[in-house]
């Protein structure tokens, strides 16, 4: 009474699992058939093109390039190093000293170096002239080691006026 009750889709799915184990038998034989023998590399040969490329044609005999040893570098070329003026001088053009940070405009080349407290051997104000050191960090150049020069007090920058707005007259021959 069991196999009264079978139902289609049962045989079907026996019918498929037989399908499938027959077709994994076929192809483990297949392999079998066409396993390599004794270690023997048959057609696996692999080339490498002018390009640097892996072919499974063989070069091209007039292609090839003769590299001499010596013009070959691996790795980073040694860097020389610039000769940098260790000690500057320059005048403060900025400094707040409740926030601890300012600005010291370099006497060499004219450009504005942050400077912070932290940096400083003496306390500096505005228009002092100074020695200091340039070291690189995260955020750019900033001034350490600064110190007061022991010559003449530089003469502080002179302060950029605010623009002046001259406010027009409304004429009443406008409004009418």
């Amino acid at each position: 009474m069991a196999k009264s009750q079978e139902t289609f889709s049962k045989k079907e799915k026996e019918k498929l699992k037989l399908k499938r184990r027959k077709e994994k038998e076929e192809k483990k034989a297949e392999r079998k058939a066409n396993a390599v023998k004794g270690g023997e590399l048959e057609d696996m040969m692999a080339y490498v093109d002018e390009n640097g490329n892996l072919t499974t044609t063989p070069p091209d005999p007039k292609k090839k390039r003769v590299n001499n040893v010596e013009d070959m570098v691996i790795g980073v070329q040694r860097q020389v190093a610039e000769a940098v003026e260790i000690q500057r001088k320059g005048i403060v053009s900025f400094f707040n000293e409740s926030k601890g940070y300012g600005f010291i405009k370099d006497l060499k080349n004219q450009e504005s170096v942050f400077v912070h407290i932290n940096g400083l051997v003496e306390k500096i104000k505005e228009g002092d002239k100074v020695n200091f050191e340039i070291e690189m960090t995260h955020k750019g150049a900033s001034a350490v080691r600064v110190k007061m020069d022991r010559g003449e007090k530089a003469v502080p920058p002179a302060p950029v006026a605010p623009p002046v707005v001259v406010a027009e007259e409304k004429s009443e021959e406008k409004e009418a």
